[in-house]
């Protein structure tokens, strides 16, 4: 009896996630603003979907009271739980779940094969089948006037399914007019339980509801069993429940809430609405965050509606308006080694930048980067179909630099996340980077799709500078981070053989302070001021007192501070090293150094400080080969990006910055 039990307990459970998806269907669809009103129902009874989907609900019912009446509660009521795994199996790629599905699986059977052992009650009270009934109606009438959202309401739903099925079992063991009298009573639970799901269906996503009702509804049915009827399984079953509730809360969190396709998605009037999300942006100084920034304005500026969902920069989530696009900064952790900047979890970030989608219903979603918050945002646009984009800006070193790790480690890391940045990009339908150098790198992993080449940009008459008095000590300029990666102590040694020039170094970072004790130990303290961190008006005029620029960084993909130095007139002195030789046209706008070789370094900047011309001459190359990477090239290029992305005619606007 037991195994006949269990198949028809599986067959039900099957059903019940048939008629979840469907059911689910409708009420999304007829009742998107919230829970549904007696107009709402009306309509749902006329929903051939909705009758289609409580027949399989009914047949399911059925199936459950036969397995009930042929086997112990602790057996039936956990196999309800497969209906969640078929739920998200049903619902989407399961591509996610495998691990969960199988823990579930693992730990279900489990729990099944050691209650199977439970004492079936040789008779149960029928005042105490009434007792389990009235607590149910209980439940039932706070559930109905509480004010909950979707978890709650499903929580409610479950625990009067597993106390409607504690009566149901009850009542095979009862004479027959007591047996109709606490079947009728199992039925009214039952269907409050049902009424309730529907309020939960029209709250939140179907794998939440399900998941909730899955867990719950056992739970209480077999802690019915064993306080109430004596039906107590062996200790053992404990822990093969514990590993299927680990595989329930993994498939339950793997389903993000998709809004119904039939629900219409406000038209911005003047363009396109773009979700960016960016794993760092201003207050956080670096290349990726000013470039995100930049981009967020220059799309605003040109009529989208444009909002960017990044980490906190001090902790809390919290909504901010800027530049005329929107910022929604989710709840965001300290890094351990870098105190000025934040992260976000994917798991963290997951429900909220879901929350985000259903709320904005972006044409297309751009992420900046593979970690907490883009790889959240690809993942959950990808579920609810929205096309998404990626540009990359990382290179490993830019992230491991700050760590304390040896270098073999190290190497070992940045195999690791490159293979994990391929992962991620799979959601993505376009990659862009920021150089035809940048896009070989992406190449040479094994990315398993081409990437276009867009350049960051840059607003060039912003840093553009007046001619440079020739009557002063020459300047050699540094702008960026000051760690490990950027090598600026090859600067510093560089300079020290060097008394006629000086260093301005403008940023700041985690080697500030070596940096500065590197200064007063070669003796060139007087000859290097470190400005710190300056805003964009001040950093203007810093390129425009300068003479020379020095980019010894050796993990630049575009270098966004070489082009305004470039845009201000400037040559340059820079690592032949990733991106910077498509920027460093050797002889013509500056001078090429093997990354390392400070004697080089010295020679360049010795050469540039003996002859102004020579430096004219370069800094207006600078400004010529720079012009191909103006700021309005680079956003027309990723307009059509988007174009191409959600099926619209493509601008005119040709991709002048690869």
């Amino acid at each position: 009896m037991t195994a006949l039990a269990i198949v028809c307990a599986l067959v039900a459970a099957a059903l019940f996630a048939v008629a979840a998806v469907r059911q689910h269907s409708e009420v999304t669809d007829l009742a998107v603003d919230g829970a549904p009103g007696l107009r709402t129902l009306a309509r749902l009874l006329r929903s051939p979907g909705w009758w289609a989907g409580t027949g399989l609900a009914v047949g399911g019912s059925l199936l459950h009271v036969v397995a009930l009446a042929l086997a112990p509660l602790p057996v039936v009521q956990p196999l309800g739980v497969f209906s969640l795994v078929l739920t998200v199996l049903f619902g989407r790629n399961a591509r996610r779940v495998v691990t969960a599905v199988v823990l579930v699986v693992a730990g279900v059977a489990g729990f099944v094969a050691l209650a199977a052992s439970a004492t079936p009650a040789a008779a149960i009270s029928a005042g105490t089948a009434e007792l389990v009934a009235v607590a149910g109606f209980a439940v039932a009438g706070l559930a109905w006037f509480a004010r909950a959202g979707c978890a709650a309401l499903a929580a409610a739903a479950a625990v009067l399914f597993g106390l409607g099925s504690s009566v149901v079992h009850a009542a095979a063991s009862q004479a027959p007019t007591t047996a109709i009298l606490l079947g009728g009573q199992a039925l009214l639970l039952l269907g409050a339980g049902g009424v309730i799901l529907h309020r939960a269906y029209a709250a939140g996503p179907a794998a939440v509801v399900v998941g909730t009702t899955t867990v719950l509804d056992p739970l209480t049915a077999v802690a019915v069993a064993a306080l109430a009827f004596g039906e107590v399984p062996r200790p053992a079953a404990a822990l093969a429940a514990v590993v299927a509730l680990a595989g329930v809360r993994v498939l339950a969190g793997a389903v993000p809430h998709v809004p119904s396709k039939t629900e219409e998605k406000p038209v911005h009037p003047t363009g396109l609405r773009v979700l960016i999300g960016a794993d760092t942006f201003p207050p956080d100084i670096n290349g990726a965050a000013f470039f995100a920034a930049r981009l967020a304005r220059g799309l605003a500026e040109r009529g989208h509606d444009v909002h960017v969902v990044c980490p906190s920069d001090d902790g809390p989530a919290r909504t901010e308006e800027r530049d005329g696009y929107t910022i929604h900064r989710l709840r965001a952790h300290a890094i351990p080694f870098h105190r000025d900047y934040r992260f976000c979890t994917p798991g963290g970030a997951r429900p909220a930048v879901g929350e985000l989608l259903d709320r904005i219903r972006p044409d297309v979603v751009h992420v900046q980067a593979h970690f907490g918050v883009g790889r959240a945002l690809l993942e959950t646009a990808a579920a609810r179909d929205v096309p998404g984009m990626a540009t990359n800006h990382f290179m490993p070193d830019n992230l491991l630099g700050y760590t304390p790790f040896p270098r073999r480690v190290k190497n070992a890391l940045a195999r690791w996340a490159w293979r994990d940045l391929k992962r991620v990009y799979r959601d993505a339908r376009i990659v862009t980077t920021p150089t035809p150098r940048a896009a070989e790198v992406l190449a040479g992993i094994g990315l398993d799709r081409p990437v276009q080449v867009v350049s960051c940009g840059i607003d060039l008459t912003h840093y553009a500078a007046p001619p440079r008095p020739a009557d002063r000590p020459m300047s050699v300029l540094f702008v960026g981070r000051l760690d490990a990666e950027k090598n600026i102590d090859q600067l510093l040694r560089a300079l020290a053989p060097l008394p006629h020039v000086r260093a301005d170094l403008v940023g700041d970072g985690t080697r500030r302070h070596e940096l500065q004790e590197l200064t007063a130990d070669l003796g060139i303290g007087d000859r290097v001021t470190f400005h710190g961190f300056v805003p964009d008006a001040d950093l203007v005029h810093r390129y425009a007192a300068a003479d020379v620029f020095c980019m010894p960084g050796t993990a630049e993909l575009q270098s966004l501070a070489t082009m305004e130095a470039m845009a201000a007139g400037l040559p340059v002195v820079a690592a032949d090293a990733l991106a910077l030789p498509h920027l460093v046209h050797h002889g013509e706008n500056g001078y090429l150094f093997a990354p390392g070789s400070i004697t080089t370094i010295s020679r360049w900047i010795a050469d540039l400080a003996a002859d102004p011309a020579v430096r004219a001459r370069m800094g207006e190359a600078s400004r010529a080969i720079v012009a191909r990477h103006d700021i309005d090239g680079a956003l027309a290029a990723f307009e059509t990006q988007y174009r191409i992305l959600t099926g619209l005619p493509a601008a005119a606007a040709v991709n002048r910055a690869a």
